[in-house]
């Protein structure tokens, strides 16, 4: 009832929408789309954009997922009014970022993405200066801020299925590029000449792979054309935005998926290092399959997830092959691990800029798996009582699972973790203290007097 009363409100004193040629508007009969099912801080945003006198409307992959029947992770409200404007209609509202200016406006404890409508020509002499726009040889655009028209905006997006506009004071759909027949139809087509997007922001590519993996759609002939020649742009993309990508595409829960297309592409060649050797290598190959397709299933049910261990995992066989180098070379096996976690995330840190706040988890677990081969004295108690126990066991299953080492070990620690304190004591006793009280006591030195005693 409120938002029917919000509407009948800001219906009545907003200006109307311009709808321009080319565009067609999709009935809520036709869509389905009511905005019962838009989320409330969304909608009261657009609404009061309205009322303020502006163009608002629900954009993006909001609009995408809702037809697919998906529920969206957050939504983007995309506006005439500059960052400026919407600073002054919302009170609770900042204006963020260097290549795109944008707004969060917070509404009862959500932060709401609103963008200004965007020009998409480069180098217009003709525009007013309200922005910049530039690129670097490549084609890459290191700044865009030109803002333009509706239609402008619709037309410098990235795929048709991103770019449908949906309306709530009315509850139409606003189509310039049938992307509606594209989203029904699961195909994801690329908006203009896919060779020169491409080269505008090489991570489209990513996403490409990325939307294609997590809405079970196909990417378009001509839009997959470009990408393995294109590949090498990847490089000159900041690592900062990479890692932004990748995390997305790592926890979409179809992770599996993406990387198996990613390799088909060629993407895959210094995202993360050398995975292609690794994908070839068969124990390798099986421990990273593993686990992804646990990452997959614990977003799926809406488990937590940690980047740490994921790229722990990711990075694993790495770290192996560097320790073997270190190990040949006469360094004893702790230092030499240590080295060898070292130099792979640093190597790694300069391709995928991997946040330092992830460097003590992927350490612990990557330190302790040798610890836990040492089953004697107090070591496995120690062990149980480290704070990333559990992320470094797990990893433990992950390497007995994919036939690194033994599953006799997984076995064992499995039993000791869950047994009391007397199964765990009589385990290790055992196991390993009959040999260790016999060396003992041949060692020990005798007495003065028991030397006396076999002089007499």
């Amino acid at each position: 009832m409120i938002r029917k009363f919000l509407r009948r409100i800001f219906s009545s004193n907003a200006t109307a929408p311009v709808i321009e040629k080319g565009c067609r508007t999709i009935s809520c009969a036709e869509h389905g789309i009511t905005c019962s099912r838009i989320s409330p801080s969304s909608l009261k945003v657009a609404l009061t954009l309205q009322q303020a006198g502006y163009s608002a409307y629900i954009v993006g992959g909001a609009v995408r997922d809702l037809l697919l029947g998906l529920k969206p992770k957050d939504y983007d409200v995309a506006t005439n009014a500059t960052p400026e404007q919407v600073r002054a209609v919302f009170r609770r509202s900042r204006i963020i970022g260097r290549r795109f200016r944008l707004v969060h406006v917070i509404s009862h404890g959500e932060i709401v993405e609103v963008s200004t409508f965007r020009g998409s020509t480069l180098g217009d002499a003709s525009r007013p200066d309200t922005g910049q726009a530039s690129a670097d040889a490549n084609g890459r655009l290191l700044h865009d801020n030109i803002f333009g028209s509706q239609e402008e905006d619709v037309r410098r997006r990235d795929f048709t299925i991103n770019a449908l506009f949906y309306d709530p004071a009315t509850e139409e759909i606003l189509d310039y590029l049938d992307g509606f027949e594209d989203v029904l139809s699961k195909r994801l087509c690329m908006i203009g000449e896919p060779e020169q997007r491409y080269r505008e922001d090489p991570v489209r590519m990513l996403r490409a792979v990325r939307l294609a993996a997590k809405l079970g759609i196909q990417i378009e002939d001509r839009t997959a054309a470009p990408i393995g020649d294109l590949a090498p742009l990847l490089q000159n993309v900041p690592p900062a935005r990479l890692y932004d990508e990748m995390l997305k595409l790592l926890f979409s829960g179809h992770a599996l998926a993406a990387v198996v297309d990613l390799r088909a592409r060629g993407l895959h060649h210094g995202l993360l290092p050398m995975l292609d050797v690794i994908l070839e290598q068969p124990l390798g190959e099986r421990f990273i399959t593993l686990a992804l397709r646990n990452t997959d299933e614990r977003v799926q049910q809406g488990k937590p997830v940690s980047p740490g261990f994921l790229f722990a995992a990711l990075l694993w066989h790495e770290v192996l092959a560097a320790w073997n180098v270190q190990l040949k070379t006469g360094e004893r096996p702790i230092p030499a691990l240590y080295k060898a976690m070292g130099n792979v995330l640093a190597t790694q840190r300069g391709q995928l800029a991997i946040p330092r706040r992830f460097d003590g988890v992927i350490f612990d677990i990557w330190s302790m798996q040798p610890r836990f081969e040492s089953r004697a004295g107090r070591k496995p108690f120690r062990l149980l009582e480290h704070p990333n126990f559990r992320a470094a066991y797990d990893f433990m299953l992950l390497r007995c699972n994919s036939g690194e080492i033994d599953s006799e070990l997984a076995q064992w620690w499995q039993t000791f973790k869950n047994a009391d304190h007397t199964i765990r004591e009589s385990m290790l006793h055992q196991e390993v203290s009959p040999k260790r009280r016999k060396r003992r006591r041949s060692r020990r030195k005798p007495a003065d007097h028991e030397k006396a005693e076999t002089v007499q």
